[in-house]
């Protein structure tokens, strides 16, 4: 049950890696559910959704939450009995979540192509003129997770990637990049911060204080 990586955000702000080696049994077996996590697991068809699922009431469990620390609002947002602030991810073998006292929204993403592929429907296409297919493929999934960790934190229907969130331009080296929300007639600035973790894209979007 390993758990892979742990970055530091900021002082605020720490996010934990699990890497899922368990088949669902054993993870199923190292956690304590309550009635409400129990039914949402049993409605999931993908195993690898479950396992998803059960790798993040690990984490918690390493970082002294239980699944009852855990509940959802009515728009799907986690929050903590502590009052800290949480956000979660899992992309295929990973499974992560980021603690903090400051609102913030992640998203982790495998690297793939067909990111690349679909690239033209969330992004300005732009951004991606001059580099490498590799490079491409890097930053396009960076721009996606940007726009999922802002959706994250707004958590607000009617929010579209292409029309209302707008990366500004960066380099892949410096790690770090700034992005707007024009929705409801207001336009918000978020400070982002992304890292590569093993073949994934890992992103941390903070309001813009």
């Amino acid at each position: 049950m390993p758990l892979h990586k742990i970055i530091h955000i900021n002082e605020n702000t720490t996010a934990y890696f699990w890497h899922i080696t368990e088949d669902v049994t054993s993870l199923f077996r190292a956690v304590s559910l309550r009635d409400t996590s129990l039914f949402r697991l049993e409605g999931m068809k993908s195993e690898e959704h479950q396992k998803g699922f059960l790798a993040v009431r690990i984490l918690l469990q390493h970082l002294g939450y239980t699944d009852y620390d855990l509940t959802y609002d009515e728009a799907g947002k986690p929050h903590l009995s502590d009052g800290k602030h949480i956000s979660i991810s899992h992309s295929h073998e990973f499974s992560c979540i980021c603690i903090s006292d400051e609102l913030m929204g992640i998203d982790l993403e495998k690297l793939k192509e067909k990111t690349l592929k679909i690239a033209p429907r969330f992004m300005e296409v732009k951004h991606l003129e001059n580099l490498t297919t590799s490079e491409q493929i890097e930053k396009a999934t960076v721009i996606w997770g940007v726009k999922e960790s802002i959706f994250k934190i707004k958590n607000e229907k009617g929010i579209s990637f292409p029309e209302h969130i707008f990366e500004a331009e960066f380099d892949l080296k410096e790690g770090k990049c700034e992005a707007e929300l024009h929705f409801n007639n207001q336009i918000e600035n978020f400070q982002i911060q992304f890292y590569n973790v093993e073949a994934y894209i890992f992103v941390c979007a903070f309001p813009k204080k």
